[in-house]
């Protein structure tokens, strides 16, 4: 029996096959030979390359070995021993240990759930940084676990009012094109660092690369993220070629957003089911908690593995990662399954 894996927001389409090719036709060269692409005058050819797709400076692209290596380069700069580092309360949980690599703080903000999402209560994060002054913010969007984002507004409502800070927009979850946004905001905010990665939408996990864009005063980290030897040249090449198929992805968005849609309507039908809006590749579920232990067992034996939530704030919930249409078609008909035949 096949096992579907649907607890670990990888993207189960897998890449565009333009990345597959890179892979059977890699020249010997790229990988006994160092990059050479300093003589080119960058860094690499990826942030050559997302220098121009965001109109930003080639020395502002830092790559990293996906989004959590990127996290880390920014704690390990900036963060030191009771220096205070600020992140949501519902977050992923290498979140709230991160800051204990450098013997930092942690300072949480809570989100707040609404009627059917979860949101960032603005003011409270407001009141809190007055509070508690951190060097460091952490702003998902869309966050894991609930897969809220943070609207513009907002978001610029707070960064006006961190510039004290450096603040990190981590957006591994992102599931569109927005990069004239990102160049507008890290050219008017200094300290801002936006975090991406080509784990999720691109499907792109096993190659461990995400990049970040960062501000004008954060010549620190790009100096400490420099990989002076380069960086792995099949993956560089592998990412360049998700780049270069948009029509691909496109496609893929769409499907998973008809897919969220189609576990809101399904879901949300079932008595103690409560299925949260979400922007990422994922859905959080609340359900009766008593019933949690069951339906994992249920959906285990026919070959299904979601992620049971085992959190301080989230304890009676199921995160389920988007598969494709069949798959989450499947998960569906298995979860209505279980709970007709559970219904007395």
């Amino acid at each position: 029996m096949e096992t579907i894996l649907l607890d670990r927001n990888e993207n189960n389409y897998g890449p565009a096959p333009a990345c597959l090719e890179v892979v059977r036709n890699a020249a010997s060269d790229l990988f006994y030979q160092y990059s050479s692409d300093y003589k080119q005058g960058v860094k690499s050819i990826l942030s050559g390359r997302l220098s121009k797709e965001f109109n930003i400076p080639e020395k502002r692209v830092l790559l990293g070995y996906g989004a959590e290596d990127l996290l880390k380069q920014v704690v390990q700069c900036h963060l030191t021993e009771g220096k205070k580092l600020m992140i949501p309360s519902h977050s992923w949980w290498y979140y709230k240990e991160i800051a204990n690599e450098v013997s930092g703080i942690n300072v949480e903000y809570p989100l707040t759930e609404g009627k059917d999402t979860y949101y960032y209560d603005i003011e409270n994060m407001l009141d809190i940084y007055k509070n508690e002054k951190p060097d460091i913010i952490f702003i998902s969007s869309p966050n894991n676990p609930t897969g809220n984002s943070i609207s513009d507004d907002d978001l610029i409502k707070v960064l006006d009012s961190f510039s004290d800070s450096v603040v990190v927009l981590d957006e591994a979850y992102w599931l569109s094109n927005n990069n004239k946004k990102v160049a507008e905001l890290v050219n008017k905010y200094k300290n801002l660092i936006i975090i991406r990665t080509f784990s999720k939408l691109y499907a792109l996990a096993g190659i461990r690369i995400g990049y970040a864009i960062v501000g004008e005063n954060l010549n620190l980290l790009s100096k400490m993220s420099n990989r002076y030897l380069g960086y792995n040249r099949i993956s560089q090449r592998i990412a360049i070629a998700a780049l270069d198929s948009s029509d691909y992805y496109l496609d893929l968005a769409s499907k998973l957003s008809a897919d969220r849609e189609m576990y809101y309507s399904e879901l949300n039908q079932l008595p103690g089911f409560k299925v949260y809006k979400s922007d990422a590749n994922f859905v959080l579920v609340k359900i009766p908690k008593e019933i949690m232990a069951p339906l994992d067992e249920f959906l285990k034996e026919r070959g299904f593995i979601i992620k049971l939530m085992k959190e301080e704030l989230l304890n009676s919930h199921l995160r389920i990662s988007l598969g494709t249409h069949e798959q989450n078609k499947k998960a569906i008909e298995y979860i209505k399954e279980f709970m007709n035949q559970n219904s007395n």
